[in-house]
């Protein structure tokens, strides 16, 4: 079975770097060396996004030129 919802936590390090928890890594398949957009809004909080979208777009951009 197929999970799509996790919860973790996480703790951010003396260098303000988090760790990805294994199971959020796999569920999105983030690899190292992958980009991640840091999303932020003092009301609703934080979230990750994998950039690969925006790469995607910026490598058909540079194709068609």
């Amino acid at each position: 079975m197929k999970k799509d919802k996790y919860v973790g936590i996480c703790k951010v390090g003396e260098k303000g770097q988090i760790v990805i928890p294994k199971e959020a890594r796999e569920m999105f398949n983030i690899n190292p060396g992958d980009s991640i957009i840091v999303l932020c809004d003092k009301k609703q909080g934080i979230a990750l996004v994998k950039s690969e979208i925006i790469e995607i777009q910026k490598n058909d951009k540079a194709s068609i030129k």
